[in-house]
């Protein structure tokens, strides 16, 4: 990491140098003493870009002070460091970019008026628009095309693995129905012919029940591998949502997670729905809405559990496919365990879905 940081000191004070040079700074002056003044600021000037990542907003007022005292230099052109440090403090601050902004602005505005009356070939509007707003722009861009980028990755990772779930769970079905069907059959058969023979041959008694436990343990082992095939990513612990709700969350998108009641286990099955809830209608609202904020409430009582998702969409934006599969999805997933779910536009304003689910034995 230090050699990289150090590699890109050096490499900035070259170009600092190299601009320098091909702008005829050094021009008039002897190399001896001209150059070393120029090395020197140069490097100053490059040594803010290792607070990037750290602390942005700081490094580029550094490198605002040391642009506005390298006007003792004439044409000298730290400012393109500067630049770089507010886009920079652009992209990681993306909750504050009209902070960020004002400051590039009133940083330009500044230089502009130091600058010497004998240097200022541009109009005071162009270099606002060079020096100060475009930066920020370009850096506030590269980090909505980051954030997009990684929300479109990870919704992408979150429908595979339900469709993976959903396959699992139909493979599972499947073999049940046929596979432990048969050996059901087969068991039954073997035990209802000992019975018959009620040990008139002691070689088929014994074959039969051979047959029998066989298939008894056969059956036995295709239940357990079925119980593995089943299980599915996180239930409905509170930590599992806020997990997914962090990882959608994006600084256009907040997405928060609040719980209530008590605080014990939910059932496996009631947990896995619960989860997959959440789940899709985060999903939906990243997707199709144009809500800013989503706000997720987990309220357990001792014979339910309530979960609801809440966004601030506007009513009339268009929600391709929220009654589509998905809403019918959860819905049979909530009516299996005797629940009920709720989907569609608030009174003013925003999206709800509301689930409610018996977690009480009888609760199937």
């Amino acid at each position: 990491m230090f050699v990289r940081e150090g590699l890109l000191v050096l490499a900035a004070t070259a170009a600092l140098i190299g601009f320098a040079t091909l702008d005829g700074v050094l021009d008039g002056e002897s190399p001896g003493q001209g150059l070393p003044l120029l090395a020197g600021a140069s490097l100053a000037a490059a040594l803010p870009l290792t607070l990037r990542a750290r602390l942005p907003l700081a490094g580029a007022l550094l490198s605002a002070a040391l642009a506005l005292l390298g006007l003792v230099i004439p044409g000298w052109p730290g400012r393109l460091v500067t630049m770089v440090m507010f886009g920079a403090a652009a992209f990681h601050l993306p909750r504050r970019p009209w902070l960020v902004m004002g400051l590039s602005i009133v940083w330009t505005a500044g230089y502009g008026l130091h600058i010497p009356q004998a240097y200022k070939g541009l109009s005071v509007v162009t270099d606002l628009v060079i020096m100060g707003v475009a930066p920020v722009a370009v850096g506030h861009a590269l980090r909505l095309h980051g954030e997009r980028a990684r929300q479109s990755a990870q919704l992408g990772h979150a429908e595979a693995r339900r469709a993976m779930a959903e396959e699992r769970a139909g493979l599972a079905r499947d073999v049940h129905d046929s596979v432990g069907h048969h050996l059901t059959a087969i068991r039954m058969q073997a035990t209802a012919t000992r019975r018959a023979l009620r040990g008139e041959a002691p070689a088929a008694d014994k074959a039969l029940s051979t047959i029998a436990d066989l298939s008894s343990s056969a059956l036995g082992e295709v239940r357990a591998l079925l119980d593995t095939l089943r299980k599915a990513p996180a239930g409905p612990d509170a930590e599992e949502i806020e997990d997914l709700a962090r990882r959608l969350s994006t600084p256009q998108l907040r997405i928060m997670v609040r719980r209530s009641g008590t605080g014990t286990p939910l059932p496996p099955g009631v947990g896995r729905t619960v989860y997959r809830v959440v789940q899709e209608s985060l999903t939906n609202v990243a997707r199709h809405s144009d809500a800013t904020e989503v706000e997720v409430r987990l309220r357990r009582s001792p014979g339910t559990v309530t979960v609801s998702i809440e966004d601030n969409g506007c009513i009339g934006h268009t929600r391709a496919g929220a009654e589509g599969q998905g809403i019918r999805g959860m819905r049979e997933r909530v009516h299996q365990h005797g629940g009920t779910l709720l989907s569609g536009p608030e009174e003013h304003r925003g999206w709800l879905v509301k689930a409610t689910v018996p977690i009480g034995e009888g609760a199937a």
